[in-house]
């Protein structure tokens, strides 16, 4: 694969993120500026302090199975080529991920 070809998929990853940021934004302004009440405006932030912490836990912990899972790979046998063994192992990797942190958040929450 070429770097020349990530070049538009990372462009639309980017745009897109962009356009969900200011919707998001705009939506939040017009809540405040609909004379909200306090307890609405307050419940939305904590809101979103906690959904980013949440965010922040379940990628650190989906990279770090996908961690383990290329370090599986690459034991196996290395990288030289593309087996479903390989895929296998990524995808139960991010499996893995997903359910440690659906079980560390309920702990939490």
């Amino acid at each position: 694969m070429h770097f020349g070809e990530l070049i538009p998929i990372v462009l639309f990853i980017c745009i897109a993120w962009t356009i969900k940021a200011v919707v998001d934004a705009r939506l939040r302004a017009r809540i405040i500026d609909s004379n909200g009440s306090q307890e609405l405006v307050r419940s939305m932030i904590e809101g979103d302090e906690v959904r980013r912490r949440h965010e922040s836990l379940r990628r650190g912990i989906i990279l770090l199975a996908l961690g383990i899972g290329f370090a599986a790979v690459n034991a196996n046998g290395g990288f030289d080529e593309f087996t479903p063994m390989s895929l296998a192992i990524l995808l139960g990797a991010t499996g893995l991920g997903n359910l440690a942190y659906y079980l560390l958040a309920r702990k939490v929450a």
